[in-house]
């Protein structure tokens, strides 16, 4: 009966001591972190052929980054008068804690084929909805 007491006692102690060194209810440090958006840069390849990089903290994943990316490119789309926007390719990628989108985007004044087709007023308005900056 005193091993028991003894053991026990001793379990304790080493689940205190496992209990300091991590203190209750830390989270890694991205985990609910608000996101940042950092800027966005655009180049236009072809009259109706538009690459944008854009750069963000505290994605909880790619899709954020992807969002950013349409929101920007829907924007870019609406201000050179294009009511059309579709997705070409999409490239995230993390470094420590920034996220990295690089798209390309094919703008069309008429709604182009394919599946990943934003039209454009309405994408603003809805990451405007949703706080995502598109500027």
């Amino acid at each position: 009966m005193a091993q028991r007491l003894s053991l026990l006692a001793t379990l304790g102690t080493a689940t205190a001591a496992l209990g300091a060194c991590a203190p209750a209810g830390e989270v890694p440090e991205e985990r609910g972190q608000a996101p940042v958006y950092q800027g966005i840069s655009t180049i236009l390849l072809d009259k109706d052929l538009v690459s944008l990089t854009v750069a963000m903290t505290g994605a909880k994943d790619g899709s954020d980054v992807e969002a950013y990316g349409r929101c920007a490119a829907a924007q870019y789309a609406l201000d050179q008068g294009f009511g059309f926007a579709r997705q070409v390719r999409t490239i995230v990628k993390k470094d420590g804690q920034t996220w990295y989108g690089d798209a390309v985007y094919l703008l069309s004044a008429t709604r182009p084929e394919g599946l990943r087709t934003i039209v454009t007023a309405e994408a603003v308005a809805e990451c405007e909805a949703l706080g995502i900056p598109s500027r």
